[in-house]
């Protein structure tokens, strides 16, 4: 695990090449074909010398939910495990690795009539209705949501015309967890100010390595827009908006860069607050003998 520009691929490549390792790609972003410079997906070098599963799997117009990682994860886990390699999860969607590790509530997936009709009853009636409509349904999801956030508060209600249960019961129900002995590791670099220039400094390669164009070619197709969760990724949506002509070049660059530190920042909360994790530095000089060890690893 670690935040996005922090080392991660290039440890894995070399676990892989040292530890009988096989890759499955823990990212959100990576999971769509052609967004690949963007996403700093693996090179096909890369790929050749430690091919990553679970990337290149769905067209930027589909979605991808948190179940259906978890699903496709353990699969390819089971059929790493079968040929007697290690199953070696590389990536920074903290929100996927919960998900394995902990398991899912049985949640059901959004519904675009039922969201309409919340949004249009919002409208007439005002949030603050629909969070007292809440609290009458389920008053712990109530005291948790605030009546300004209304993403959480309409999904609250949407969970509940779905099924006739509050998501305060369907959380408390949940998939097995993962069926595997787990070790894990964070990787980032000791001082927050090397990270942050690692993102301009990634940014700025991506930008000579012909991002714009590939963005251009996307939104050439016609059928890609911003609500989906492909082009709202960090720096599509960004440059996105510039071709609309929303910013300029160097303010495209500024926003994508500061929406790419507050996913580190993110992504290292969500850290902070892991259990059971081991530590390492992006520049450190024993990481692959730090992972064999304190994973009790064996090639």
């Amino acid at each position: 695990m670690g935040p996005t520009a922090s080392g991660k691929t290039d440890l894995a490549i070399e676990l892989c090449d040292k530890l009988g390792c096989e890759i499955i790609s823990v990212d959100s972003a990576l999971i769509y074909k052609g967004m690949d410079i963007g996403t700093a997906k693996p090179s096909i070098e890369e790929q050749q010398k430690a091919p990553h599963q679970l990337i290149d799997i769905l067209d930027p117009a589909q979605s991808y939910s948190v179940a259906e990682f978890r699903r496709d994860a353990l699969e390819a886990m089971d059929k790493i495990t079968s040929r007697g390699n290690i199953p070696l999860l590389v990536g920074g969607t903290m929100m996927y690795y919960k998900a394995l590790i902990d398991g899912l509530s049985p949640l059901p997936e959004s519904d675009r009539n039922v969201r309409a009709k919340l949004e249009k009853q919002a409208k007439e009636q005002g949030w603050r209705a629909l969070h007292a409509w809440l609290k009458d349904l389920d008053p712990q999801s109530a005291a948790r949501i605030h009546p300004n956030d209304p993403q959480r508060l309409i999904r609250a209600l949407e969970v509940y015309l779905l099924t006739n249960r509050t998501m305060t019961d369907l959380l408390g129900i949940k998939t097995l967890p993962i069926p595997y002995d787990i070790k894990q590791f964070c990787i980032a670099p000791s001082d927050r100010k090397v990270l942050h220039q690692r993102i301009a400094s990634r940014f700025n390669m991506m930008m000579t390595s012909g991002f714009r164009e590939e963005v251009e070619k996307l939104r050439a197709r016609g059928d890609l827009h911003l609500d989906l969760p492909s082009v709202r990724c960090v720096g599509y949506r960004q440059m996105w908006q510039h071709l609309d002509g929303e910013f300029t070049v160097q303010e495209m660059q500024e926003k994508a860069i500061a929406a790419t530190r507050q996913l580190a920042k993110r992504q290292l909360t969500w850290l902070r607050g892991w259990e059971n994790i081991h530590s390492l530095d992006t520049f450190g000089k024993d990481n692959l003998n730090k992972v064999k060890t304190l994973g009790n690893i064996q090639p």
